[in-house]
């Protein structure tokens, strides 16, 4: 950079990587699809309020966005979403049909053909109607779908069913013109998958208090002509069985991701295609979610791995998968193919995401969409690397190490850096290994970063994952906990100056952190739990209203030990200082429970701040939020642990 390295204090050190950069790169392409020989996906806009519209990627290669604002193609079922969109290309050009976020209506769409027409009605019960994994059936003059359809005021008061959606527009004033495919036989399920000769559809179900990870069944039916599904059977799958994803070869073979052996493998209608103690599959948290995608020569393409996720041709018939050859070291759930091409959703350490294609003739990967540029040099990324760390009773928990890294600046000899935890949501969950300019913004401050997969993390097989079995607040709090430690004790990180944080279930694990352990000098918790008993007696929505069944154990067999791990119970305890961040529209993470935990912290002197959002539910997506709550949070560190005032971030006021 042809200048001389200063010293400095670390969390000193001047850095191009502002809040504003870090938020504008928040977000990736998700959701791909090929309509005709094109590729489309959606694509965040955080500067246009958080919204997400649709992206058409040309022949030519120019990318143009489908929708303009005010359209947000988000669907809320599940509250987490679900695929929102669907299209194909008719004579004159692509039909989209799509979810728009604002009033979670269905709504076709012709590019150049005037604004989009609702197809379904608004429902002034509850939560409403709401649609995910559109599917469209032109030749019917429907588009298959699931609804998620409210029948009270209350959160769990809802049921789920494949139904057919008109393309005519008929049912946008009239509910009854939406035809149920199937009789309502389970609270949960996914979106039905048909298979090539049209007669036999496949779909995921389940029920409370199972979470799709811990078991779900395969359901096969046949469809008769007026596409009604008759003798609807389970084919796979159980309460201790998740089957994660279901879908149809070409010859019509049923093909399906289940962790029968304790790891997400592949199987053809009953037998195993690739066995290995690695994942095909993975958490289904949305609706329409995909790591494998046959192809039309009967290759099937698949997003798999251990830990790191690669994206790989899988050939049935040996069970060897040859990996795309590129910088990628992660991809996301999200799959497609037409012909011998498959498009997913790539990034690395160096490289945020982008949609990838895969040439399964040639083994050419390239990227065709979204390409990552380089909002500012990359010598100021983050230079992690994975590694294995020992927990108590020795039990093995991984995490990826980002340590302080500015090229321009050192510290003086002799000062460990401070380092903030990481504890990522879900809790069924884990953090990818790619840029995050949130990551960037700390450690090119000279903030180290570790980000821990707790036990209970996914892509570690399910052993692993159900560590987290009645242990929330427990084995999360404690791998969090020996991760910071050991980096302390091995030199690299400062013991006065370690933090933790996290969002949602994160936001959990940094609260009990800091109720129930000595090992950090601050926090910050965002839209957390922080009231078990409130969250599983209606505090929540339907989705995750009995996940504490087995985070914590059956509510009415242990009722004190939802009190018990709760730090809103034990807020007598937390001494350290915090952030709190919360969106006023949070309804998976409610804000009455950031205002329980306030409550009982009044007049203890703790130094806090709380900052609420308008207009920001479970996940913060607008600019000037991610903005503000990034800057919040460097300010709480330097003045926690004593770093020189960054310059032209605003001092957060802490109160007693």
């Amino acid at each position: 950079m042809g200048e001389s390295v200063q010293t400095l204090p670390y969390g000193s050190w001047p850095s191009p990587v502002d809040a504003a950069l870090a938020a504008a790169h928040d977000g990736r392409p998700d959701e791909v699809a090929f309509v005709g020989d094109e590729v489309w996906w959606t694509a965040p806009r955080p500067t246009e309020g958080g919204r997400r519209t649709l992206v058409r990627r040309h022949p030519d290669g120019t990318e143009e966005p489908v929708l303009a604002a005010p359209w947000n193609v988000r669907s809320r079922v599940l509250e987490y979403g679900g695929r929102p969109w669907a299209a194909h290309m008719t004579g004159t050009g692509p039909l989209v049909v799509f979810v728009h976020f604002a009033d979670q209506r269905l709504y076709a769409y012709e590019p150049g053909g005037g604004e989009p027409r609702p197809l379904t009605p608004v429902s002034p019960v509850g939560g409403g109607l709401r649609w995910a994994e559109p599917e469209l059936q032109p030749e019917r003059g429907e588009v298959w779908c699931v609804l998620e359809e409210f029948t009270g005021d209350g959160p769990t008061d809802v049921r789920r069913v494949p139904v057919a959606v008109p393309l005519d527009g008929s049912a946008a004033g009239d509910r009854t013109e939406v035809r149920e495919l199937t009789g309502e036989r389970h609270r949960f399920v996914t979106g039905p998958r048909l298979s090539p000769d049209g007669r036999r559809a496949a779909w995921l179900a389940w029920d409370h208090p199972r979470m799709p990870w811990d078991g779900t069944e395969l359901i096969v039916a046949e469809i008769d002509p007026d596409g009604t599904f008759l003798g609807a059977r389970t084919v796979a799958g159980g309460p201790e069985e998740s089957i994660a994803q279901a879908d149809w070869a070409p010859d019509g073979a049923l093909l399906y991701a289940s962790d029968r052996t304790g790891w997400w493998n592949l199987y053809r209608d009953g037998q195993p295609l690739c066995a290995r103690e690695e994942e095909f599959g993975g958490p289904l948290w949305k609706l329409g979610q995909r790591w494998f995608a046959p192809l039309d020569s009967g290759l099937i393409a698949v997003v798999h791995g251990r830990g790191a996720t690669a994206l790989g041709i899988l050939d049935p018939e040996t069970g060897e998968v040859v990996d795309a050859v590129g910088p990628w070291t992660e991809f996301a759930a999200t799959l497609a193919v037409h012909g011998e091409r498959a498009v997913a959703v790539g990034a690395s350490p160096r490289s945020a995401y982008e949609v990838v294609e895969l040439d399964a003739r040639t083994g050419r990967a390239r990227v065709i969409g979204a390409p990552h540029e380089d909002a500012v040099d990359p010598a100021y990324y983050p230079e992690p690397h994975s590694r294995t760390f020992t927990g108590p009773d020795g039990r093995e928990i991984h995490a990826h190490v980002h340590p302080p890294h500015n090229p321009g600046f050192r510290a003086p000899d002799g000062e460990l850096p401070p380092y903030v935890i990481w504890a990522h949501g879900g809790p069924t969950n884990r953090s990818p290994l790619v840029l995050d300019l949130e990551i960037a913004y700390f450690t090119s401050r000279g903030i180290g970063v570790a980000e821990v997969d707790y036990g209970g993390s996914t892509g570690y097989g399910r052993e692993y994952r159900n560590r987290l079995r009645e242990q929330w607040g427990v084995v999360d709090v404690e791998d969090c906990a020996a991760v910071a430690l050991t980096l302390a004790d091995e030199g690299a990180a400062d013991r006065k100056r370690l933090a933790v944080r996290g969002g949602s279930a994160g936001g959990w694990t940094s609260a009990a952190s800091l109720a129930t352990t000595d090992v950090y000098a601050c926090g910050t918790v965002i839209y957390p739990v922080l009231d078990l008993t409130g969250w599983a007696t209606g505090g929540t929505h339907d989705f995750e209203s009995q996940y504490l069944e087995s985070l914590i154990g059956p509510h009415a067999e242990v009722p004190d030990r939802y009190a018990e791990r709760s730090p809103v119970a034990h807020a007598e305890q937390v001494t350290a200082p915090f952030l709190l961040l919360q969106g006023l529209d949070d309804v998976i993470c409610p804000p009455v429970q950031c205002e329980r935990f306030l409550d009982r912290m009044a007049g203890r002197g703790v130094p806090h701040a709380y900052l609420a959002f308008e207009g920001e539910g479970h996940g913060f997506r607008r600019a000037e939020t991610m903005v503000r709550a990034l800057e919040a949070e460097l300010s709480l560190y330097a003045q926690v642990f004593g770093l020189n005032s960054p310059p032209g971030i605003p001092t957060l006021e802490l109160t007693r």
